[in-house]
């Protein structure tokens, strides 16, 4: 589903990426866990070339696009990467003057050009989808911080994408609210959905994540399922981090 080849990323001489490759399977959940400005989001970023890497390849489903930092690539190109995924940011980014159904509404209408009803039909699925069907008038200014994730979730999902990213989805959150989003993606996760998500939330990691990477310094340092990583690592270094993030979140 998704293949990512020697990524590379540079913000002038400072090197955020360092030759990473990894594939995440169709169907899969992906954790990327690691310390702060450890290259987690970045990467997560590159898959839908929000960022575009220096060197490297990435291949989502039977589109690839390859990077040599010599040239832009073309705006069509990078478009047939990134209309495969849905986006869910840690700080929502609703549209304040738009309600809850319209928020989901809004890239069905006016990028893919579907009719009204037609866009509010798929609009109201998702919300009920995500528990938020009651709340479908509501303006987000009036949405509590669970339930402003839960309408970004259903935007994302919205366009139908092969993979639904999210970026530290729960971060913003008090434990109270973080559960709610929790369960949506945990209910996703059991239907079959691609993910790909940056988190420092173990809770989230290892309740949905089939695999789990572990970046530092812009480099993996071990890649396996939740229960290998998280219960039974095989670097010194993952330990150390899994054991202080276990300690700051009480578990």
């Amino acid at each position: 589903m998704i293949d990512l080849s020697h990524i590379e990323k540079r913000f002038g001489d400072a090197v955020i990426l360092k030759d990473i490759s990894a594939s995440f399977p169709e169907g899969s959940v992906t954790a990327l866990v690691g310390p702060s400005g450890g290259g987690k989001s970045t990467l997560l970023r590159c898959i839908n070339l929000l960022e575009v890497p220096s060197k490297g390849t990435v291949r989502i489903g039977a589109e690839s696009l390859s990077f040599d930092g010599t040239r832009k690539p073309a705006w069509k190109d990078i478009q047939k990467i990134r209309r495969q995924t849905g986006m869910v940011f840690q700080n929502f980014q609703l549209f304040p003057h738009r309600t809850a159904i319209e928020n989901v509404m809004e890239g069905l209408r006016i990028v893919q050009k579907w009719p009204e009803d037609k866009a509010r039909d798929r609009a109201m699925e998702l919300l009920t989808k995500v528990g938020m069907a009651h709340k479908a008038d509501a303006w987000p200014a009036n949405l509590s911080g669970g339930q402003q994730q839960r309408v970004a979730i259903a935007r994302a999902l919205a366009p139908s994408p092969k993979v639904l990213l999210c970026d530290e989805p729960t971060s913003a959150l008090d434990p109270e609210l973080s559960a709610e989003v929790v369960d949506v993606l945990g209910d996703l996760a059991k239907e079959g959905t691609t993910m790909v998500m940056a988190t420092h939330d173990l809770r989230l990691a290892s309740r949905i994540a089939n695999l789990v990477v572990f970046l530092e310094a812009g480099e993996i340092v071990e890649t396996g399922s939740s229960t290998d990583i998280f219960r039974n690592p095989k670097q010194a270094r993952t330990g150390r981090f899994v054991a202080s993030i276990n300690a700051a979140q009480g578990l």
